[in-house]
């Protein structure tokens, strides 16, 4: 397999722990468990969990109605970033382009993390759907956090602060 992070950027340390991560055991790992919960999700939402839907209250239904999409929504977001990983670690994308903003987990907004009114409500089965989404979305973040933000490393602030009065005193 050619590395096509070669064509694009220079496999410094950075690129090199991104491809390595793609590689690795953790992410094979976080890959299936991100896929079978996808899967699962859909099979309970299209299944169990409309049979469920029904028989709530209206405000369950609504509430039921809101939790569902924001846990489509999340998972989506999960699913597409690791397909990012996956697609620059069989070479199917370019290393600067797996680098862009529009890839990048960690950019996006974080969802409103307060329920649903009437979500006490919500069947056992899609509440324990939503806790795994949340700790997978959770650490999805984290891995894009680290892997693409940790490479510009933060300024040095008392260098900064000499930088500055230096130029101040006309030492720059």
């Amino acid at each position: 397999m050619t590395d096509m992070t070669a064509q694009t950027l220079p496999v410094d340390a950075s690129n090199r722990r991104i491809l390595d991560f793609a590689r690795s055991e953790v992410f094979e790992r976080t890959f299936k468990e991100g896929m079978v919960l996808v899967e699962e999700t859909a099979a309970y939402l299209d299944g169990p969990g409309r049979a469920a839907s029904k028989r709530l209250d209206r405000i369950g239904a609504l509430a039921y109605a809101g939790e569902s999409m924001r846990l489509t929504t999340r998972l989506m977001q999960v699913a597409s970033w690791l397909l990012v990983q996956r697609a620059l670690r069989e070479g199917e994308m370019a290393m600067n382009e797996a680098r862009s903003d529009k890839y990048r987990f960690a950019q996006r907004e974080r969802l409103d993390q307060q329920g649903f009114h009437g979500a006490s409500s919500l069947p056992d089965s899609l509440k324990g759907l939503m806790a795994r989404c949340e700790m997978l979305y959770d650490r999805v973040r984290r891995l894009d956090e680290n892997m693409y933000e940790a490479e510009t490393p933060a300024a040095n602030e008392v260098s900064s602060q000499l930088a500055r009065l230096k130029s101040a005193f006309g030492e720059g």
